[in-house]
């Protein structure tokens, strides 16, 4: 139920085609909602049937013209609904880690390997994170909308700090394993 408030949120900050929307999922909502660009043509259309949006007036014919869109009442207020209501956090669900449980049954076979390459790539995303924190968020800027974004990109520095470390903590834990199987 997420990916049309994520839309209605990307829209309300800035009016844009559903290319732009796209974009913009890559760039920067998409590290926590992430959406295919179908997935969001899909929902531009809901979301404009329902009547929480519009397509934007063109001075051109539109054949082959982008649609922007904007959010109507509806949809801010759908949004507003949406952001007071109480949610449940989402029980975890990692495959790692089911398979971790598995390697305790049947071996760690190729399994130390796979937690080099995860821990890589949460350094890597962590290292992203933070270019767009010293690019997006230097000390001193802190009106409510900057501080709240920068709350959700805290968050995603926070997360792929603990994969690292826990990744860390993992690999040592193999290589106790791999000495003690020596012995």
């Amino acid at each position: 139920m997420s990916l049309p408030h994520a839309i209605l949120t990307a829209l309300l900050e800035k009016p844009s085609s559903g290319l732009e929307l796209t974009r913009r999922f890559d760039r920067s909502i998409g590290y926590f909602w992430s959406a295919t660009h179908q997935q969001i043509y899909r929902e531009l259309r809901k979301l404009e049937g329902e009547g929480l949006i519009r397509a934007l007036p063109s001075e051109q014919p539109a054949r082959g013209q982008k649609k922007a869109y904007e959010v109507l009442a509806a949809g801010r207020e759908e949004l507003a609904r949406w952001t007071a209501a109480s949610q449940d956090p989402k029980p975890q669900r990692d495959a790692l880690l089911l398979r971790l449980r598995a390697a305790a049954v049947v071996g760690t076979e190729g399994l130390e390997d796979d937690l080099r390459r995860h821990r890589e790539l949460h350094a890597r995303q962590l290292e992203t994170y933070r270019e767009i924190e010293r690019r997006d968020f230097p000390p001193g800027r802190g009106g409510a909308e900057d501080r709240l974004r920068h709350l959700v990109l805290r968050a995603g520095i926070d997360l792929e700090t603990f994969w690292t470390q826990w990744l860390d903590h993992a690999l040592a834990e193999f290589a106790e394993l791999d000495v003690r199987g020596r012995e």
